[in-house]
């Protein structure tokens, strides 16, 4: 056995990382924090354009590289390498299978010319059986391109009115209320495919709430990020936001994810601290950390969950009150923030792309819905 006197810093890293009493929390991508075992101490590691900082005595007084620095790029490299071996790849669905014989050898076969807009039709050479190919939008009246328009429009902040208004200047006349089956029929439908998936999100969780009016009640949305990638893990909406049992929300983010984060960061709200314990556990050693004491400067801030409130602040303000419970704008933004958006903070990727998946094609609400479609 080797013997802490001989061990390389190296060495002494990846034993830190092994301990299930070392928490490392993530301040942003170049400005870490991590709790001495042996002391009460919180060292402060930094990334610069000269090497890794730290705090602590071996770093300051040895002019070293320490295992607390060692043990935090080692963790970063493993989840990038993590990220990196189970990527998950969301395709393009385009038509190069037969959906009778799924032969290769097809053709273009004229053009179907229905009676809002032209369809390709195909024929296969083996089965000679002619086809078209619309997964996804069977029997829609209208074009893929014009329903992902309205998605894009709705969920960047227009109003039902003026997307109905975009959509007719592109020769479509169709009611507002249409605009909003198809958006809550494709945003269900996306939903059931992507709970299948499970995200590569860090150890490192937030969770806020922010109060919002359905029908003119007061009501409140709790909602749990993941720190590092910005992914939108869960949410619920409330009646109360003193009386409620935040329970539900934690133990969701632990199912869909397959984890338990090792840091939890919210404000000094009851619910979160009651729910903290009983879901997660605060008991034994190596146990997760409950951080709650924030503030609205300096390093324990929440400001990635305020941000992640105003953007849904700012959809519902057009939308002057949520008209339901259950409307579509909770589990749409969801998915719009997590999958389509772009994040300046994340060098314009989405949360997804940080998570280790990948949505191909240009219009990524089609590829999201022609995928949930064909597993459906």
């Amino acid at each position: 056995m080797v013997t802490k006197e001989y061990m390389t810093r190296e060495e002494r890293a990846q034993r830190l990382l092994d301990n299930p009493n070392t928490h490392i929390l993530r301040i942003n991508d170049n400005h870490y924090q991590m709790k001495s075992l042996a002391t009460n101490r919180i060292y402060e590691i930094f990334s610069t354009e000269f090497g890794w900082k730290c705090t602590c005595p071996d770093h300051i007084y040895r002019k070293v590289t320490c295992k607390h620095s060692l043990a935090i790029q080692i963790s970063i490299k493993l989840r990038e390498e993590a990220r990196t071996r189970n990527k998950i790849v969301i395709e393009e669905i385009g038509c190069d299978k037969c959906p009778s014989c799924h032969s290769t050898e097809i053709v273009k076969h004229g053009i179907r010319h229905n009676r809002n807009y032209d369809l390709q039709r195909y024929s296969c050479k083996s089965c000679r059986k002619r086809f078209s190919f619309n997964l996804g939008f069977e029997k829609m009246r209208v074009t893929p391109k014009v329903v992902t328009s309205a998605m894009q429009l709705y969920f960047t902040g227009e109003s039902l009115r003026n997307v109905q208004k975009f959509i007719r200047l592109q020769g479509v006349d169709v009611a507002h209320s249409t605009v909003y089956k198809w958006i809550k029929k494709y945003t269900e439908l996306m939903k059931i495919h992507l709970d299948s998936i499970t995200p590569q999100v860090g150890d490192t969780w937030r969770a806020d709430e922010v109060y919002t009016k359905i029908k003119g009640d007061k009501k409140y949305l709790f909602a749990l990020m993941d720190d590092e990638t910005r992914f939108w893990i869960a949410q619920e909406v409330a009646d109360s936001k003193f009386k409620h049992d935040a329970r539900n929300l934690l133990r969701m983010a632990k199912d869909s994810m397959d984890m338990t984060p090792r840091v939890f960061i919210t404000d000094g709200l009851q619910a979160y601290r009651d729910a903290f314990k009983k879901e997660y556990g605060a008991v034994k050693k190596g146990s997760p950390i409950h951080i709650r004491h924030i503030s609205l400067k300096g390093d324990r801030n929440n400001n990635k969950m305020e941000r992640l409130n105003g953007e849904f602040r700012d959809r519902e303000k057009v939308m002057r009150g949520v008209k339901k419970k259950d409307s579509v704008i909770f589990d749409g933004s969801q998915i719009y923030h997590n999958y389509v958006r772009p994040h300046m903070s994340l060098d314009g990727k989405t949360p997804a792309e940080a998570c280790g998946i990948e949505v191909k094609g240009k219009d990524k609400w089609i590829t999201l819905i022609q995928n949930a479609k064909k597993n459906l």
